[in-house]
């Protein structure tokens, strides 16, 4: 059992003893169960130090209570999937209004009014054992004498990429402070109403696979006006049902029926907890133009064609099918055909796509968007409709005369493209635009360079980070919305070094961790519905995406390099004790040869990258696994105090490289080989450009032997694979290490700045090579050129927790203007170059708190105090709080 001043933990017993003080274990960060008949590999090995009280107090932090509160819903018994319930309450307040600050939560979306103006949206997707509440602060919405608070809450029922599953329910609590001191308390119970907004119709189809709601909004339904104070109630609307759960627990904790899958029992470690982030901002932003209009004429109904998407249902026919009016755009529709108007934005962006129309009531409008689109009549692959990707459209259904309407989820896109059709004479669309979230960073990301090519793919990077890195960090707003480690984590460098946003990545680390499984491996997206599923299809063989091992093992680079950057190792309470499980199952599977593999483990998965075979993995895989125990987990290991621990994963660290030189390293080509122990089946080698990087990043090399690593990487054979976007900083990360920044600056100005994405939506995709009108990743999370920046070409790296010494190494090459800043706790970092090589003038600024040792080669000859030299290059103290002035004359 787990005591608050044991040494006593071990490893075995993490994966053996099922009475592991299940309470602090759950809370601690053991994940979904304690259990598991795994049994690791090596002799025992106990942790020094670890006390189970330091993450209790962590999670207390946590806690929230909206006592005295209820969870409320509509009176029922059964809830279908995507029902959208308005929650109303009236009342008056009498005197002068200091502040009014509290907390709401609906599962799974809500939209808060005051007084008939939208508020928020939220709350941030969340394992649903440990909900955030969100805060508000609604005094400048409030007034004295009658006022309404209004919440649209939506339940999706439904597995979505930002909702692995959960129980419908609503609780707000606010604390309302007039003059001479005297309080408010409004919160939720039984004198709120509650009505089901049949404006969406309760129990519609999924979207797709990770989209839960498909959207279809009758106006002719809604009750307009029911956040405000006149609004009469009718008999639709119903005291609203208070559910059997308590305010410091989520909605997952009640009574509440989920019908769908059944998931329940009062788990005695949920808890309801505080936002840990920011408020996301928003932002109106008109589209750019009217890119084109066409007809369109219907073989099959129109409702079929969105249902089903029946092949040849429509003719499209060329167009205009509208003239521009003083106040929008003028079409004349009749019942035989409709009008289809599509719309570019200046960039890709996410948020709420929205447009105002002035129609007859029963029109009705496919609100569709796509990242890349080849609008009709330009080729002969433009599509007549833009419904190619993932179903994503909306359906709006018009009231009489003008009606206003807006997504009720966001959508990540560039296109947006309107189906109208059902009227018959004039309509008038007067507004077409979107409703843009971003996260509330800091800072802004600041980084110039002389060269306009790779300022273009900075620049498309930062807005990828926009769009990607927002309440979770994402592969794709447009397709999953999912939270990865692993190639997806990487963006926790831009976070931290180019925003500041410690906070985002905080939250990152402990929602991404909360999905370890019973086993002890991590679910490698979380919190999201996709592994869930995946879980059982892996147990019948349909399909190759289990969770991913080396996401698990990436994320423990993630925690290392969040504390390096931070030294917050309070952010880490919660997590630590997972990634012990982790690595105890990562120890029992190592299999007779010394190595683990890489196929036939069961659920779990392994990837490493696309398009390679299992066993061709396994050398990288092994090598990644042996760079992470060693110079990660080993690392937190010792600031957490357990050295025996980290002793251990070294020693295992050790024996896994020794292995893997055994299979793997040819001596006559100086190479890991990737297929070597089948070399003579296979009849020509295969190389991999994540296991030569990884070899040379932590010197895995034999005898440090790397040149013809680094050859290969600058040559690229044609034996060698290389990575996708997302994993390519592995490559820029070697290359600067080897020196030769030259290839890096080639990289980004060629295939980089080629990227479709690049030019035409100011995004970073999935593929160096995108289609439009496809399911293809026009904006995904490879933001390797913004964090190379910071990492390689200015040559940031921390050296001691929280940036209070690093090292900066500039390789600048043929960049002659270079200005970047760089957020450390102690400040802004600011580092520029100017000149070209051989004469480049420098300033290096650095905030008070901050030391840092400058690394050039040994025969530049530099005025300040000379702390350290090699036969190849010096070290020079850079003090903190002053600015630093110098010239190159070799770099």
């Amino acid at each position: 059992m787990l005591k608050k001043h044991s040494s006593a933990i071990t490893l075995e017993g993490l994966l053996k003893n099922p009475l592991i003080s299940r309470r602090r274990f759950f809370q601690a960060g053991a994940g979904l169960a304690a259990v598991s008949s795994l049994t690791a590999q090596s002799s025992e090995v106990h942790a020094d130090s670890f006390k189970a009280q330091d993450a209790e107090h962590a999670v207390a932090d946590k806690k929230l209570d909206l006592s005295p509160a209820q969870w409320l819903w509509y009176p029922c018994e059964r809830v279908l999937q995507n029902t959208v319930i308005l929650f109303r309450r009236q009342f008056s307040i009498t005197l002068p209004i200091k502040s009014a600050r509290g907390w709401i939560l609906g599962d799974s979306r809500y939209k808060l009014f005051v007084n008939g103006t939208y508020i928020q949206y939220g709350p941030a997707p969340a394992d649903p054992r440990w909900a955030e509440a969100d805060p508000i602060d609604i005094k400048p919405f409030l007034k004295p004498g009658d006022n309404v608070i209004g919440a649209q809450v939506l339940y999706f029922g439904q597995g979505d990429g930002t909702w692995p599953m959960g129980k419908p329910g609503f609780i707000f609590r606010l604390e309302i402070e007039l003059s001479h001191g005297t309080r408010q308390l409004i919160y939720s119970d039984p004198a709120w109403f509650a009505c089901i907004a049949t404006s969406w119709r309760p129990g519609t189809y999924k979207r797709w696979y990770l989209r839960a709601f498909q959207e279809e909004f009758d106006a002719r339904c809604y009750p307009y006006g029911w956040t405000t104070p006149d609004y009469k109630m009718s008999d639709d609307w119903l005291p609203a049902m208070t559910l059997q759960g308590a305010a410091d627990k989520p909605a997952l904790a009640t009574n509440a029926d989920d019908y769908l899958y059944n998931s329940g029992g009062l788990n005695e470690t949920t808890q309801l907890r505080r936002r840990s982030i920011p408020l996301m901002r928003e932002s109106t932003m008109p589209a750019k133009r009217l890119a084109e209009s066409h007809w369109l004429e219907w073989r099959r109904p129109a409702r079929e064609y969105f249902d089903c998407k029946t092949p040849n249902a429509f003719r499209a026919a060329s167009g205009p099918a509208c003239r521009t009016v003083d106040d929008g755009w003028e079409i004349h529709l009749d019942p035989h055909r409709a009008a289809v108007l599509t719309f570019e934005f200046t960039e890709q962006i996410v948020g709420w796509p929205g447009f105002e129309i002035d129609a007859p009531a029963g029109t009705t409008i496919e609100l569709m968007v796509q990242e890349a689109h080849r609008p009709f009549g330009t080729s002969n692959m433009a599509p007549g409709l833009m419904n190619n990707k993932f179903h994503s459209w909306t359906r709006f259904i018009c009231r009489e005369g003008v009606n206003v309407f807006e997504t009720f989820d966001y959508e990540s896109f560039r296109w947006l493209q309107l189906h109208i059709c059902n009227a018959d004479g004039r309509v008038v669309l007067k507004y077409v635009g979107a409703r843009r979230r971003l996260y509330a960073w800091p800072n802004n990301a600041l980084v110039s360079v002389s060269s306009s090519k790779i300022q273009k793919v900075i620049d498309a990077a930062i807005n990828t980070m926009h769009n990607s890195a927002q309440d979770l960090i994402v592969d794709g707003m447009a397709r999953e919305r999912q939270q990865y480690s692993g190639d997806v984590g990487h963006v926790l460098h831009a976070s931290i070094l180019a925003f500041g946003a410690a906070e985002q990545v905080a939250r990152y680390l402990n929602t991404f961790s909360q999905g370890l499984t019973k086993d002890g491996y991590f679910m490698d997206c979380w919190p999201a519905y996709d592994r869930l599923n995946r879980i059982a299809q892996r147990q019948l063989d349909l399909t190759p995406w289990g969770p991913l091992l080396d996401h698990g093992v990436g994320f423990n680079f993630d925690c290392y390099h969040y504390y390096m950057y931070t030294g917050d190792l309070v952010a880490l309470e919660e997590v630590f004790p997972r990634l012990l499980r982790f690595y105890a199952y990562l120890k029992s599977l190592i299999r007779e040869d010394g190595l683990l593999p890489t196929d036939d483990i069961g659920t779990p998965a392994v990837w490493i990258e696309h398009g390679v075979s299992k066993r061709h993995i396994k050398c990288s895989f092994n090598l990644y696994v042996a760079a992470m125990l060693k110079h990660a987990f080993a690392e937190i290991c010792r600031a957490k105090g357990e050295r025996s621990v980290a002793e251990d994963a070294i020693r295992t660290s050790t024996v896994l490289v020794k292995n893997t030189i055994a299979h793997f390293w040819s001596p006559t080509h100086r190479l890991f080989i990737s297929n070597l122990p089948w070399l003579h089946e296979e009849g020509e080698i295969k190389l991999h450009d994540r296991t030569l990087a990884t070899a040379i990043l932590f010197d895995f090399c034999p005898e440090n032997d790397s040149e013809a690593s680094v050859k290969a990487l600058v040559e690229r054979p044609k034996e060698l694979h290389l990575s996708y976007p997302a994993n390519a900083g592995w490559q820029l990360w070697a290359l600067g290490k080897a020196g030769r920044v030259d290839k890096i600056l080639d990289d980004l100005e060629g295939r980089w700045f080629d990227m479709p994405s690049v030019g035409q939506n100011n995004t970073l995709g999935e593929w160096f090579d995108l289609q439009p009108d496809s399911h293809n990743q026009w904006c995904h999370a490879p933001v390797a050129p913004l964090y190379v920046m910071y990492m390689t070409i200015a040559g940031i790296k921390p050296l001691t927790p929280g940036m209070q010494r690093l090292e900066i190494r500039p390789q600048l090459d043929r960049l002659d203007a270079f200005h970047l800043i760089c957020y450390s706790p102690a400040g802004p970092i600011s580092l520029k170059g100017k000149g070209k090589k051989g004469e480049r003038d420098m300033e290096i600024v650095l905030p008070p708190g901050c030391q840092a040792e400058l690394v050039v080669p040994q025969q530049e000859k530099l005025q300040f105090r000379k702390i350290a030299a090699t036969a190849t290059e010096n070290r020079f103290e850079l003090n903190n709080g002053i600015s630093h002035n110098f010239r190159l004359n070799h770099i």
